[in-house]
Order: C-alpha cells, then structure tokens, then sequence
C-alpha cells in the first residue's frame, strides 16, 4: 500500500479529479496548501487570467517569490495502481512552466476502517 501525495495548481485540481475519475480512481482527500519551489513564478501567468482576479492576491502576498496557493491531492492506493495516479497526474498538470506541482510517494505500513474494524487493502476503495 502506498501513499501518493500531489501539489498541484489551484486551477488544475477539476481536470485532475475528472482524469484520475477515467482512469478508474475516485477516492481521494484534498487541501488547500501554500507553498512555492526554488524558481520564481510570474503570479499573473500563474494565475492564467485576468489582472483584476490576481491583483488583491498580488496585494496580500507582495514581492513576488512569496507562497502562491496550490492544492494538496492524497491518494492511499494498492501498488499496482501507484504508476497509474503518477502517470495521470503527470499528464493533466504538466506545462513545461515552473509551478506544475510535485509528487511524492510514500510507503503506508497499516490502515483500518473505522466502521468495520477491517485492516490491510480491505480498507481501500479502488
């Protein structure tokens, strides 16, 4: 079993449910995150539109190079279907642009359901 962990863009979060949703997983937990990697982002190109929509953003967060607003994805999955989320979620959010987002894969040792009392894979929906 493991854990998959995306930090993807604020705007990217819909496609992303809808592809992971065709490609057969449709169990996940979500969070608004802040955060930012080592690169600057331009807010505006970041932001894909218009420059009232950004400009109370711009406002709030000042200089440029501040912690922009992303969405946290977390997935719990068998490991057959680990490349299949990456692969997914690579394909939906990727630009070529700083600011596509991050995975992460992390091993889950034990996991339970609270209404039954089940343990192991039982646990997971996929």
């Amino acid at each position: 079993m493991k854990e998959v962990m995306a930090i993807i863009r604020m705007n990217m979060m819909n496609k992303t449910k809808r592809a992971l949703a065709d490609a057969g997983i449709s169990s996940m937990y979500a969070k608004e995150c802040l955060g930012r990697g080592k690169g600057t982002v331009e807010l505006p190109r970041y932001m894909g539109g218009v420059e009232e929509q950004y400009a109370d953003m711009i406002q709030e967060l000042g200089v440029f190079g501040r912690l922009i607003p992303k969405r946290m994805i977390h997935l719990i999955l068998p490991d057959n279907l680990v490349k299949t989320v990456v692969n997914t979620v690579i394909q939906v959010n990727q630009t070529g642009r700083s600011g596509d987002g991050k995975i992460f894969v992390m091993p889950v040792t034990e996991s339970w359901r609270v209404r039954t009392g089940e343990s192991g894979d039982e646990v997971l929906d996929q």
